[in-house]
């Protein structure tokens, strides 16, 4: 049992976790980067042990991926039943019964009453890529729409559809073809400003697909409902659903990218949901497996069964011991309302962001929804200029007292806050005191 405590032991990184990652450099690829070199041995909650002993608070959940926290019980648990049953024979050639539990999982949960098919996968990416695959086919057009500030994986087609150029498709090219970039309806950095943000972006979204693509030529629009790598941009409110209906009224399948925003970390099930969008097909990965990889593409049963046989798969996909843990995380998710705890996650870090706000003057936009929330940070208010220097600054004084943060964002310059919904309030708290330290340190 790990105590719920940060321990600084040593500076951070310690002397082991120097060590360690001198051998990393020696024997990983540098393409593979390290946000934070300590090298974790233990966790639970929202904590890290490292090799040094020091105890770190966690404020990015592996990237949102231990939402109902590390040594999850009911995960350990049905791993190691399900390891100790057998650990692959691959669903394409001699299925299991919790692959289907989990697509059975999945046509429960995920938004819209009608009948619903899924395929799983291993990474965020992958689900993306058969979204993509399945929207064409199913169609019968080619051309699909992204949108600016996107991230949607590193897969050649992924990284098309992903915004960013560094460092996600730096001499990466050529990328894959007939992919179409349109604005987001970004308030903070909308030109007439927020309250006209969701009606003008979709005017302009309307106008660029009609014009440089042509309604029927286009298969699918892909959306994040909350944008993640780009800088948890939360769409103007009423955007993502104009978007949604227009797709219906095309013929055009909407796909919402789900691989960040879902189970629970929105305070919903899915951000989707808050809108009331009903997406032809969702992609989700990250939290839905407890750690374990994972990742599925879900949507309406007439657009996933119009492949044909065998053309969605993968050896690894559905894994049965991941799929095993999937099932254990959502019940966990059910049984400690974890939708209700992003929600109270909210309300304990709004405040104290708010506070950061009025006191340095440096905090343009705080945004996101439930455990899912950010900072954008400016050099000027009024010109709204990215101030990425600061947000390094702020992040290496976080590292260095014991508080694992991470930063996102085009211009390098949000602070993007995802705890684990198993942390406890005093665990948060204390986190967000360190965060105010390094305002007071930084700016």
């Amino acid at each position: 049992m790990i105590e719920q405590k940060r321990v600084l032991s040593t500076p951070i990184p310690g002397p082991k976790s120097q060590a360690l990652h001198a051998r990393k450099l020696a024997a990983v690829s540098a393409g593979v980067g390290t946000g934070l070199p300590v090298y974790v041995e233990k966790a639970a909650g929202g904590i890290l042990v490292d090799a040094d002993g020091n105890q770190l608070i966690d404020f990015g959940s592996g990237i949102a991926v231990t939402t109902v926290g590390n040594g999850n019980p009911r995960v350990i648990d049905a791993v190691r039943q399900q390891i100790e049953d057998f650990t692959h024979t691959c669903f394409m050639v001699t299925p299991y019964e919790e692959y289907i539990l989990v697509a059975e999982a999945l046509a429960e949960l995920t938004p819209g009453d009608h009948e619903k098919r899924s395929a799983l996968f291993n990474s965020g990416s992958e689900a993306v890529e058969n979204a993509i695959k399945v929207a064409r086919h199913a169609t019968g057009r080619q051309a699909v729409v992204a949108f600016d500030h996107a991230y949607h994986g590193r897969t050649n087609l992924t990284m098309a559809l992903t915004a960013k150029s560094m460092p996600y498709k730096h001499r990466f090219g050529p990328f894959a073809s007939e992919i179409y970039r349109v604005q987001m309806a970004y308030p903070y950095r909308w030109p007439t400003g927020p309250e006209r943000c969701a009606e003008e972006a979709f005017e302009t979204f309307v106008s660029d697909v009609h014009a440089q693509i042509g309604e029927e030529n286009t298969a699918a629009v892909i959306l994040e409902p909350i944008q993640g790598e780009g800088g948890f941009i939360v769409p103007a409110p009423g955007f993502v659903k104009k978007v949604a209906d227009w797709c219906r009224d095309n013929g055009i399948l909407f796909i919402a990218d789900e691989v960040q925003t879902g189970f629970c970390r929105t305070g919903d099930w899915f951000a989707s949901e808050h809108e009331d969008v009903v997406p032809d097909l969702i992609t989700t990965a990250k939290g839905i497996a407890g750690g374990m990889p994972l990742a599925a593409l879900t949507g309406r049963a007439d657009v996933m069964d119009a492949i044909h046989t065998g053309g969605l798969g993968g050896t690894y996909g559905g894994n049965p011991v991941a799929c095993a843990s999937a099932l254990a995380a959502i019940e966990t998710m059910r049984a400690e309302d974890l939708r209700g705890r992003a929600r109270a996650v909210e309300a304990l870090f709004v405040p104290r962001l708010q506070a950061l706000a009025e006191k340095y003057g440096v905090i343009g936009d705080i945004r996101g929804r439930g455990a899912m929330l950010a900072v954008e940070l400016v050099s000027d208010l009024e010109r709204k200029t990215p101030d990425a220097d600061l947000t390094g600054r702020v992040n290496k004084y976080c590292h260095s007292q014991g508080l694992v943060t991470l930063t996102c964002g085009t211009f390098g310059n949000v602070f993007r806050f995802l705890p684990p919904l198993s942390a406890g309030d005093e665990i948060l708290a204390e986190g967000l005191d360190i965060l105010e330290d390094a305002f007071a340190a930084s700016v």
